[in-house]
Formats: structure tokens, C-alpha cells, sequence
């Protein structure tokens, strides 16, 4: 299929609806709204500073920004320009910056608002040219605003071919340092299209822009996605206005990682106990006005479209939220896919708890170890720089997903783990620790779960409970002992789980044991509590502090 690429399908919704709201950014508690003629306006001024530099077409561009209205506008006015993005997390430390900005050879960088400046002060070379978004951040020279005010509008757009390179997106880094996949106008377009039109949508729709933009899922499932299906972008000002700005936005489309679908549980769960709110919820009428009055407070009153991607989420959280009417497609993807390749979009509540089907532009297949084989046109063209890594992630034009599943009868597709994360306990036996984490994870004072055991005689669980459970009591240890009960009597020998541990502190990108997309970085914690393989557990439920190594 041929499908437009994005500057072409961002000129066709100016000249289609040049005065529709498009994209809204808070500052200082104030809303801004720029129209689609506004941002391409915008961005072709900022790629007419980009070409007054004298970069050549190809060169790589680097964005190191929480999210705003001007990633949005920098990203269109430097495919504008003929080059190359380079996104950096906002929350990279450091030796990531560093790493990406040398690995990338990118030759300047755009900077707005991050919490910390002090990762990005030690990275960044003297000589990179930095281009600062108004808001408070480190000091550049260049800024944005300036340069819109400096520089007319470019006139001659750069024309690209389907298979040039769009961007270089880094990854996590979950299992060392960050690879970069190259990404096509091709593999982003396809990508952004199939999921703009996975399924009906309706007109005036409005979404939440605030994971981040680093990410390929924010990037082609919501932001370029716009381009393929026109909608209204709100941003968010900070983390402490997070509620309140979604419930300005009344969002139609929403969607979200595992780690916060589970502390929005947890705050509904803080001001009403689960068994009451279970019976409220069956009881006709009543049970409509509170689960109405539940999606409100959280501002979610409007949305129709929900979603839910990057980790894997327990199918007992999912069918917590479809009971309040909030009903998430679980979708997968990876850098590699350019985004979205499979989802259980339109929701079906049959599938709940798979990854639904694969969009348009893929297929996929199983491997004789039943790893996800991918092709298609979202499917990237290599690893950047690394033709070894390159080689070994083929076989073909079959990408290796990395990622072992199976395929239920009705065509949706059930990840059970990756290749990689399977550990052999002292008997000899393979685990796999996905399989279990969700099984445990259906215990709502359950935040976070990594489960470990290489080499050990059974596998354990360590669990970060949610922020309404901090103290150590008896009733929560009785609790888990129950649930580590019912869990055990689901699994094979092998498999059962000798002990739950409660760590003392939450799992952050701060102390690195979660990615900037949330996902456990498993080596990181490994050896953060694999001193407590070996201790002495006299209870099967146990705080960390409680145990003497």
C-alpha cells in the first residue's frame, strides 16, 4: 500500500482546516491553542533557521524536552529541513546523552523544560549549537522564540522518498546502552496510518500528549497519528497539575502505560475499599453513577478510546477498569515496529489480556521457539551503525522481536515473556517471570513485581505496594500470603513461588531500576535484591527490613 508520508498529510490538513484548533500548551496555568496553520507556519520558520546554519541534508538533529507544543513543531520543521531528529528522554542521565549525541553525531540540539538540567549541563559538548523552547532550562545559543521572529517561513519543504531516513530513536536501554534504530519516512508513515485507522473515529476528538515523546509509542500512536486522523493535542504543565489538566482537556482518546493504570487505581482504591466498590458497581443504576463519578474525577469522563502499551498489564487490572466502564486496548510494539504492531483494537472484552491482532502493515508469525517474527512496511531498516546487531536481529525480512508469545484460536496474539528473561532455578527448570508477574499482579496493593530465583531452588517474587500501604502491618501480610497461596495452586512445581519480599523503595528511572518508559530494567534489579536469593525467609511474606543477609 502506498501511504502518504507526513509533511505531505500535514499540508493536506492546513490547506483542508488551516483555523481548527490543534495543539494546546499550558503555561503558568494559562492555555495557548495554536491552529494548524499556526504549527506549520511555526515549524516551517524554525526549518529556516535550521537551514541558515548550514546543515547538510541528512544531519542529525537532536530534542531533549519534556513534552510541549514546540516538540511537536521542532519535529516537523527539521523533516522541513531535510534532517534528521535525534529524541533524547528528558529523564537520560548524563553518560545516555552523551552516549546518544556522539553515537548520533547530531549537530545541534533543541532543549526545553526538564526537571533536572544537570544530567544535560555535563553532556553536552561546548560546541553543540543548543537551541532553548521558551520555558526555564538550561542557557543556549539560540532560542525558539527568536528564531520565529527572526526568520521568515521556508518556502521550498524538503520532498523525501519513502525509504529515507525520518529519525533515530534510541532505545531504553533496558539491557545496556541504547541501540539506534533507523526509522523510514516509510516505517513511521505506515505505522502512523494503520493506526489512525484501526478502527471508526469520530470528529473533534482531543488527547493527552505527556509520555514521552522519545518514545516511538507517543511519537507514531499519537503524534504523528494527528497527521492521519486530525485531532485536538493537550499538553501537560507539570506533574503537579497532571489531574487537573486532563480534566480541562476532557480527553476522547487516552492512553497510558501499566505503572500509571495502576496508581490511578490505587488513588480510587485510597478513598473507596475494593469489596465496597465491587458490590456498588453490580448494583443497577447506583453501579453506573459510580463508576460515571469514578472516570469523571479522573477526568476521563469523555473518552470512548483507551489504551494501554509498552509493559505488559495484568488482565485482572483490565477487567478492574472495563467494571468502571473504562475499557483499554492492550496494544505491542517496539522501535523496531515504528510503534503499534498488534492490538485488541476495537475492543473486544473476549480478548482481554491478549495483544489483539496485528494492524495492517504487519504480519507475524511464531518461531520454532515461539519468539514474534515481524515484517511489513512499519518494520525499521537497521540499527544504526551496527551492522553486527543488524545481522543478528534478521533472519530474512523477519525482524526478531525478542519476545516469545503464542497465537489463540481466535487470532489474537498472548505474549508470555521474552527470550532473554527466562532464568533456570537450581533444578535445573526454566521460568519465565511474566507469566507470574501478572498472575500477582492481581492484587491491587501491588504496584510493581519482579520475580527472580537463577539458580535458587524456587522462584521469588520482590513487590513494591502501592502508596497506601507504605507501614508494614499483618493485615496486608495476610493478604499477600493469600494471594501467593492462590497463585501457587495455578502453576507447575517448578514454576510456585517460595516467597514474597517488600521492598523498602519504589522502583524509579531516579535509582534506575525502571526505564524512562517504566519498564523494569531486570539486571538492575537482579543485583539490587540478589542478595536475598540466598537469606534466611522464616515467613512467605516478608518487608526487606525484616530480613537479616
Amino acid at each position: 500500500m502506498t501511504y502518504p508520508l507526513p509533511l505531505e498529510q500535514l499540508a493536506t490538513n492546513v490547506a483542508a482546516h488551516p483555523n481548527k484548533p490543534y495543539l494546546h500548551q499550558p503555561r503558568d496555568g494559562q492555555w495557548h491553542t495554536l491552529t494548524w496553520g499556526e504549527v506549520e507556519e511555526q515549524a516551517r520558520r524554525i526549518a529556516a533557521g535550521l537551514k541558515a546554519q548550514g546543515f547538510e541534508p541528512g544531519d542529525r538533529i537532536a530534542i531533549l524536552a519534556k513534552n510541549s507544543a514546540e516538540w511537536f513543531i521542532t519535529d516537523f520543521a527539521i523533516m522541513m529541513a531535510g534532517l534528521i531528529s535525534v529524541p533524547i528522554y528528558a529523564t537520560a542521565g548524563a553518560s545516555t546523552i552523551q552516549h546518544i549525541m556522539r553515537h548520533s553525531n547530531a549537530k545541534a540540539i533543541f532543549v526545553g523544560k526538564l526537571d533536572d538540567l544537570r544530567a544535560a549541563e555535563q553532556a553536552l559538548e561546548p560546541e553543540t549549537l543548543i537551541i532553548t523552547f521558551p520555558y526555564p532550562t538550561l542557557k543556549g545559543h539560540a532560542e525558539f522564540n527568536q528564531w520565529l521572529q527572526d526568520f521568515p517561513p521556508l518556502t521550498n519543504v524538503h520532498q523525501p522518498q519513502p525509504d529515507d531516513t525520518v529519525t533515530l530513536v534510541y532505545t531504553s536501554g533496558s539491557t545496556g546502552l541504547p541501540k539506534g534504530v533507523v526509522l523510514s519516512y516509510l516505517n513511521v508513515a505506515a505505522s502512523s496510518y494503520c493506526t489512525a485507522h484501526i478502527q471508526p473515529r469520530g470528529d473533534n476528538e482531543r488527547s493527552m500528549s505527556y509520555l514521552p515523546l522519545a518514545h516511538i509509542t507517543e511519537r507514531c500512536v499519537l503524534e504523528l497519528m494527528t497527521l492521519y486522523h486530525p485531532l485536538e493535542i493537550f499538553f501537560v504543565e507539570s506533574l503537579e497539575s497532571f489531574i487537573e489538566d486532563v480534566r480541562h482537556a476532557q480527553p476522547t482518546y487516552f492512553i497510558s502505560v501499566p505503572r500509571l493504570w495502576t496508581k490511578f487505581q490505587g488513588q480510587v482504591l485510597a478513598k473507596i475499599p475494593d469489596p465496597k466498590l465491587q458490590r456498588l458497581l453490580k448494583i443497577p443504576v447506583i453501579g453506573k453513577l459510580v463508576a460515571r463519578k469514578i472516570r469523571n474525577q479522573l477526568g476521563l469522563g469523555q473518552a470512548t478510546l483507551f489504551g494501554s502499551g509498552s509493559a505488559p498489564i495484568s488482565p485482572s487490572t483490565l477487567a478492574w477498569y472495563a467494571r468502571l466502564g473504562i475499557r483499554i486496548s492492550e496494544g505491542w510494539g517496539m522501535t523496531e515496529t515504528a510503534g503499534l504492531a498488534c492490538g485488541n483494537n476495537p475492543f473486544e472484552a473476549s480478548r482481554l489480556g491478549t495483544i489483539g491482532v496485528p494492524v495492517a502493515c504487519v504480519e507475524m508469525k511464531l518461531s520454532a521457539d515461539e519468539e514474534i517474527l515481524i515484517r511489513g512496511d512499519a518494520i525499521f531498516k537497521e540499527y544504526y551503525r551496527n551492522p553486527e546487531a543488524t545481522a543478528a536481529a534478521f533472519s530474512g525480512d523477519w525482524f526478531h522481536t525478542g519476545d516469545r508469545a503464542r497465537q489463540n484460536t481466535d487470532g489474537s496474539w498472548s505474549i508470555t515473556g521474552r527470550v532473554k528473561e527466562q532464568f533456570k532455578t537450581a533444578k535445573g527448570k526454566y521460568v519465565a517471570p511474566v507469566p507470574l508477574e501478572s498472575l500477582l499482579s492481581q492484587n491491587p496493593d501491588i504496584e510493581q513485581i519482579c520475580v527472580l530465583g537463577s539458580g535458587r531452588k524456587q522462584p521469588l517474587a520482590v513487590v513494591v505496594l502501592n502508596e497506601t500501604h507504605q507501614q508494614p502491618s499483618e493485615e496486608i501480610r495476610q493478604r499477600l500470603q493469600a494471594t501467593l497461596t492462590k497463585v501457587n495452586a495455578e502453576l507447575e512445581s517448578h514454576q510456585r513461588l517460595d516467597n514474597i519480599i517488600i521492598s523498602t523503595e519504589p522502583w524509579g528511572i531516579d535509582n534506575e531500576l525502571l526505564t524512562p518508559t517504566l519498564k523494569l530494567r531486570r539486571n538492575k534489579l537482579e543485583a539490587r535484591f540478589g542478595n536475598l536469593l540466598w537469606a534466611t525467609l522464616p515467613k512467605p511474606v516478608m518487608w526487606e527490613q525484616e530480613i537479616q543477609t
